[in-house]
């Protein structure tokens, strides 16, 4: 199997980890296996904890369900369930800014309703 170089850069630690990863392996369990802990929370590609913005290089990620198409557009993975397709150089993000273009633009909208309307709607 073809291994590739990752290049993580994570700014809130001020560190940048090298790893090797096969072609067949989650980005976060091979950074794990080498001694590089990485923010996660469900590992299944649900929420934006291990949300990275690739800087160089092309991932494979279809069961990334916590990005839109667009934002994986934008260059958005999510390590927990990101395999490389190429070399790759990736920076963490922070978890509440990709939940925020994710989701913002639901922010702000009023009153959900669902069904009748409660007395005094």
């Amino acid at each position: 199997m073809t291994s590739y170089s990752i290049v993580i850069h994570h700014p809130r630690q001020g560190e940048t980890y090298r790893i090797r990863v096969r072609g067949d392996e989650y980005i976060l369990l091979a950074a794990e296996g080498q001694g590089r802990p990485l923010p996660y929370l469900c590992r299944n590609g649900a929420c934006t904890t291990c949300a990275v913005k690739v800087l160089s290089g092309e991932v494979d990620q279809p069961e990334a369900m916590g990005l839109s198409s667009e934002l994986k557009a934008q260059g958005y993975a999510l390590l927990c369930v990101a395999h490389a397709r190429t070399d790759l150089e990736v920076e963490l993000q922070d978890e509440d800014e990709v939940y925020y273009l994710q989701f913002g633009q639901y922010f702000d909208r009023g009153k959900v309703q669902i069904g009748l309307p409660l007395e005094g709607d």
